[in-house]
């Protein structure tokens, strides 16, 4: 492979400075912006074919001087394409303009804050960062690799978390990219969209990771999701919910659309991430507690207490939402949210049974059962709908101290290790 030279680089400037110059493409102006595009296709490929129609009638005779065609353009500048909530002179946003959807309120102002525990959770997620490579992951390796390392069951079971929270995350944060940030119209909430945004990628990084180091098939684990009918139900179950928001024609305002918004939402934080990951985590840290895979079970305690957070912010902004449009929590919609949680708990019990048709790392499918629906019934009582399955414990005892249900709000305080955050950082 050839090596470029700074000459190779001087060479290509004069076209990559041509193509920068291009005007980017405003959805208001479509049809001045065709123009554009149309004559620069039809006269010589200099930077002035490429300039926008109106910078171009003002004629100073000085088009081949940059200085001055940019002078010309912000003499002409319109600041209402694309910014039309940008009012000059506009009152400043007060507390009570904002709201958690179809606010009216400048979004780009962040201040004051309404809602201070999401700020908080902000705040909180940006102690919290971790990078998947901090992780050893020698002591895994060499014991996946070992003929006498792991039991069959034991191997499915890394196979199958890895293949397939792989694909969740990424489900995740196309959702919250592609739908749910632009219908969230409350700006401190959106910043913590944005950070569990990045987590997520951090989450699929840190499957990456693990997979790479341990020399698996990466097309094998990452393509799981279209092979395992366990593992696709549910990856086809998230799709569902994310298909009409994605729609960049769809809006909110109406009773129906708010409710389908609603619906993505508990769909995703309460089900995706607050059950589906459940059976997964447990059996990983499971493992982890019988000193095999330690660095999976480590990068595993990072993202549940991610995956955590995640969930506590997704739940308080449900239960907002719902403070703010009583309407929309009507009793028929009740019944529906109800079945839906319903279908997620049955979904991650066939894959318990698929993942552990043997008692493997104490613990097997019907205790699985057993937690899933006592997982089940702590979702249902967050959104202050009645529980479903009477009787149920919690029969991973042991688990209490890593991801304790009845103690999620402080499941941040639980450290799994210690570290420095980027500001703390010795140079």
């Amino acid at each position: 492979m050839s090596i470029l030279s700074w000459d190779d680089f001087e060479d290509d400037e004069p076209k990559q400075a041509a193509q920068a110059h291009q005007p980017a493409p405003v959805e208001p102006q479509k049809a001045a912006d065709s123009q554009v595009v149309s004559n620069a296709k039809q006269s010589s490929p200099n930077v002035a074919a490429a300039q926008p129609a109106r910078t171009r009638s003002s004629g100073t005779g000085n088009s081949a001087d940059p200085l001055a065609r940019a002078s010309d353009a912000l003499e002409t500048l319109d600041v209402a394409p694309g910014l039309e909530e940008l009012e000059m002179g506009a009152q400043r946003v007060q507390v009570d303009d904002k709201a958690m959807i179809n606010c009216r309120a400048d979004l780009n102002q962040l201040v004051p804050f309404k809602y201070e525990w999401a700020w908080q959770k902000y705040l909180d997620g940006c102690a919290n960062h971790w990078m998947p490579q901090e992780v050893n992951m020698n002591h895994d390796i060499a014991l996946w690799k070992s003929e006498n390392g792991l039991t069959e069951d034991e191997r499915t079971i890394v196979m199958r978390s890895l293949g397939f929270f792989s694909t969740a995350d990424s489900l995740v944060a196309n959702n919250l990219v592609l739908a749910i940030y632009r219908h969230i119209t409350n700006p401190e909430c959106r910043q913590y969209i944005l950070r569990q945004a990045f987590e997520e990628a951090i989450h699929t990084h840190a499957y990456q990771y693990c997979i790479e180091s341990l020399g698996m098939d990466e097309g094998e684990v990452f393509n799981m999701y279209r092979e395992v009918p366990s593992v696709a139900r549910k990856a086809a179950w998230g799709l569902k919910y994310t298909q009409s928001l994605s729609d960049p024609t769809f809006q909110t305002g109406t009773p129906e659309n708010d409710q389908i918004l609603l619906r993505n939402l508990i769909a995703f934080y309460c089900v995706l991430e607050g059950i589906f990951f459940y059976c997964g985590f447990s059996q990983i840290l499971s493992m982890g507690r019988r000193n095999k895979m330690n660095g999976v079970a480590e990068q595993f305690q990072y993202i549940l207490r991610d995956e955590s957070m995640h969930l506590n912010f997704g739940i308080d902004m449900i239960n907002q939402i719902k403070i703010e449009n009583p309407s929309l929590w009507t009793a028929e919609f009740q019944q529906e949210i109800i079945q839906m949680i319903l279908e997620g708990t049955m979904l991650e019990i066939e894959y318990a049974r698929d993942t552990m048709p043997r008692g493997v790392l104490g613990m097997n499918a019907g205790m699985m059962e057993e937690y899933l629906k006592f997982i089940c019934n702590r979702r249902l009582s967050q959104l202050g709908l009645p529980e479903q399955f009477a009787g149920v414990n919690n029969p991973f005892q042991w688990m209490s101290e890593m991801m304790d249900l009845r103690k999620e709000k402080n499941f941040f305080e639980t450290r799994v290790t210690d570290y420095q955050t980027g500001g703390a950082l010795s140079w």
